[in-house]
């Protein structure tokens, strides 16, 4: 994100807030008094939001004095950071400040934790996030997960091709999406395909396709899906990706299946 953009954001969040000012602390407090607001954990998790913590405390010409850095872990009760300055400046954003930094940890934690499943029992696959964020947050939901140790698969409908059900059934099938596809695409477009059973994942192969997503299929219908790729030596040609219905408590069972990366709404919602 870039840092006037990021300004703009959290300006925004701050207006929507307090689009006429605080007016509790407009008649309360000496806009002379200065103050020091500390940031405490209430539980353990993974820290995510330096950057933004700094930008929004020096919109308000307060100074931010960060205790931790973003991928660090803490415990309950510690302090994170502080934020020093004039108090009426404080009370504007303490709540939206807190609500940003407590839902990317939140995302970074959940994050971590999957990652760090998947690792303990020495696999490699790719634990990645979704286009399931909320409205307005993507940019600071798709930071947490990387900060989590996350992949942050496509940004956005820009970013890459993805070829899903209702893009099937408007072309008619899968060779043919695909088709149209690499046809007016750049050769650095990658082309991803949703498919939901074995015949549809071996068209999207043989079609072209770059990547496969494996759509809300049971882990042993994944694991059909691998071990006939490598059956038939395809198993190079593509990335598969496991997708739908995929939460911590069934996270090892599909990344135990041999697919490349598993892709889970749950990171950000």
């Amino acid at each position: 994100m870039s840092n006037p953009l990021l300004k703009e954001t959290l300006l925004k969040f701050v207006e929507e807030d307090a689009p006429w000012g605080d007016l509790t602390t407009e008649l309360t407090i000496n806009p002379e008094t200065e103050a020091k607001g500390k940031i405490i954990a209430k539980t353990s998790g993974i820290f995510a939001g330096t950057e933004e913590v700094e930008t929004l405390a020096s919109l308000f010409n307060l100074k931010a004095k960060m205790k931790i850095k973003d991928g660090e872990r803490f415990e309950a009760n510690t302090l994170l950071g502080e934020i020093i300055g004039r108090a009426k400046h404080i009370l504007l954003i303490e709540r939206t400040l807190l609500n940003l930094i407590s839902h990317m940890c939140g995302v970074a934690t959940a994050t971590r934790a999957a990652t760090d499943l998947i690792k303990s029992k020495g696999l490699q696959t790719r634990v990645a996030a979704t286009r399931k964020t909320h409205p307005g947050l993507r940019l600071f939901e798709k930071k947490a997960v990387k900060i989590g140790g996350g992949d942050t698969h496509r940004m956005d409908l820009s970013s890459m091709v993805l070829i899903k059900d209702n893009h099937i059934n408007l072309c008619g099938n899968i060779s043919e999406a695909v088709k149209k596809a690499r046809a007016a695409s750049s050769f650095s477009t990658k082309i991803e395909v949703e498919v939901r059973s074995l015949a549809e994942a071996l068209e999207a192969v043989d079609a072209g396709a770059d990547i496969i997503m494996l759509d809300n299929m049971p882990p042993e219908g994944v694991k059909e899906v691998v071990e006939e790729m490598k059956r038939r030596r395809l198993r190079n040609r593509v990335l598969l990706e496991a997708s739908g219905g995929i939460n911590q408590t069934n996270l090892l069972d599909y990344a135990q299946t041999g697919v490349d990366i598993i892709s889970m709404s749950t990171l950000t919602l």
